[in-house]
């Protein structure tokens, strides 16, 4: 489940298509423009290249011809081959380039396309060696497109002077770029100061990748001191760089979700966790899975659980704890009344029917709760069976007697009568509604049929098969029915050890 997962701005977008241009000197940069964007007039830009900056010959002939023509040439002045996949798709909202071989000069070719492109809203370029003359000219190009909304870099060996090409032009805060992956670009401490200076005091960037770098704790330093002056970013991806410690303190001052899986904070850092959850009242998801934390951990982690109101998502998949520090867990959650907790990722661990008894006392009080656990020890195969009986057909056995459709019963769960509604919600009103009797582990089944996504469940995502309701006689009861065949072989190897 993957909350938060940055939805993109929905802003009215016009075309300006009646718009006169306005020629400009052969002293000037000149933007290859098909139709010329209404913007105020800007600086130019400090460095001055003939190499990266987006000029043409003919500035005249560049107002009058079609997106397609406009990259052609682009690419014939460039000295590069075109890439047909651009041509073919460019007047989609996604644009994906990834492992393309752009190169620097391809880079720029695009860039040159996309000064003057309304359509393209995400642009996807990892792994294309574009260097720092291809970063150049994506910066020279946002300055223009205000259409642009998500951008991945990641991937491309960007180095500290591809920190401070980005760095600079995020200082500048005037494009609609919102979401920016950087992911995996050999980015080390001095490339933090860089971008934590930068992102200080940039308000339109909510969404962040920066794994697979180089970051230590000094980076970590850095991006604290950002977060507490930064007041626009949610999501920040800092997994599999190299923190240690107590660097989860700075880390989670201000944002909605962390990712900072595959680091090493072990139990030092879970305690500084622990004293963030007391205070921070904004987290909502928070990912340190494989981090070292032992139940030693995972027991300090839970002092912050019994006070923290805002979590709702914790993932503690592959750390070294054992079914003492589940139980330490989900006991801090029973003891908070005020607890939001929806999700706990604890799932290489094999538990006990014991703590699954346990586990139905917490979700008594907490209805909204779902753990995910490894599986039971010792559980029979007519529990397994029952377990996962289909609750689509259950369901569909009680609309077929009312005669409604699938549709109108999750509707009548919700409140609002609306299609949608939060996972958490959707879950409690599953538990706690008594026409279909349905446990946590078919209520989790039913949010994968119904494909929820950013946290939401949408009712419309039903297949139109399960949505109207059934022509036939009723549907047999299902305790006859055979457990899916990915249970059966997971019991099975259970079974063996």
């Amino acid at each position: 489940m993957d909350y938060f997962d940055d939805e993109p701005l929905e802003s009215e977008i016009k075309d300006e298509t009646e718009t006169t241009p306005s020629l400009q000197n052969s002293d000037d940069i000149l933007y290859c423009e098909a139709e010329a964007p209404p913007t105020v007039e800007k600086e130019k830009p400090t460095r001055e290249d003939s190499e990266t900056d987006l000029e043409i010959e003919d500035t005249e002939k560049f107002f009058t011809i079609g997106q397609k023509e406009l990259y052609l040439e682009a690419c014939r002045l460039v000295g590069v081959v075109p890439a047909s996949y651009f041509i073919r798709n460019m007047e989609e909202s996604c644009m994906n380039l990834n492992h393309h071989g752009l190169g620097p000069k391809g880079t720029k070719a695009i860039a040159i396309t996309l000064v003057s492109n309304t359509t393209i809203l995400k642009l996807e370029l990892e792994d294309n060696a574009i260097m720092e003359e291809g970063v150049l000219s994506l910066v020279e190009m946002l300055h223009e497109n205000y259409y642009l909304q998500e951008l991945n870099m990641s991937d491309n060996d960007l180095g500290l002077e591809g920190a401070r090409i980005i760095s600079d032009f995020l200082q500048e805060n005037n494009s609609s770029l919102w979401k920016l992956k950087l992911s995996g670009n050999n980015f080390k401490e001095e490339s933090a100061a860089l971008l934590c200076q930068a992102l200080s005091s940039n308000y339109r960037i909510r969404s962040l990748n920066l794994s697979h770098n180089q970051f230590s704790d000094v980076a970590g330093e850095h991006l604290g001191q950002m977060l507490a002056l930064n007041v626009g970013l949610q999501s920040l991806n800092l997994s599999w760089n190299h923190f240690h410690i107590r660097a989860a303190v700075a880390l989670c001052s201000g944002l909605r979700k962390l990712d900072v899986s595959m680091n090493g904070f072990g139990n030092e850092g879970a305690l500084a966790l622990g004293d963030v959850l007391r205070l921070n009242s904004c987290l909502v998801y928070i990912d340190i899975s494989s981090n070292g934390i032992t139940n030693e951990g995972a027991s300090r982690i839970s002092k912050g659980l019994e006070v923290n109101e805002s979590l709702q998502v914790l993932k503690l998949f592959l750390n070294p704890m054992s079914m003492e520090g589940a139980v330490h867990l989900i006991m801090s959650i029973k003891r908070n009344p005020k607890s939001r907790m929806e999700e706990l990722d604890i799932s290489n661990i094999l538990v006990t029917e014991q703590f699954v008894k346990v586990l139905d006392g917490v979700c008594a009080i907490h209805p909204q709760l779902d753990v995910l656990y490894k599986g039971l020890q010792g559980l029979s195969s007519k529990k397994t069976a029952s377990l996962w009986t289909n609750p689509m057909k259950l369901i569909q056995n009680y609309t077929e007697q009312q005669k409604i459709s699938t549709v109108e019963f999750f509707k009548s769960l919700n409140p609002a009568g609306s299609m949608i509604m939060p996972v958490g919600d959707f879950r409690k009103a599953m538990i706690q509604q008594n026409k279909v009797p349905i446990n946590r582990y078919q209520v989790r089944e039913l949010l994968k049929k119904l494909d929820e996504k950013n946290g939401m469940v949408d009712f419309r995502r039903l297949p139109e098969s399960e949505a109207q309701p059934a022509r036939t006689g009723l549907i047999p009861e299902s305790p006859a029915e055979t457990p899916p065949l990915r249970v059966v072989f997971y019991f099975a190897q259970q079974a063996a050890l």
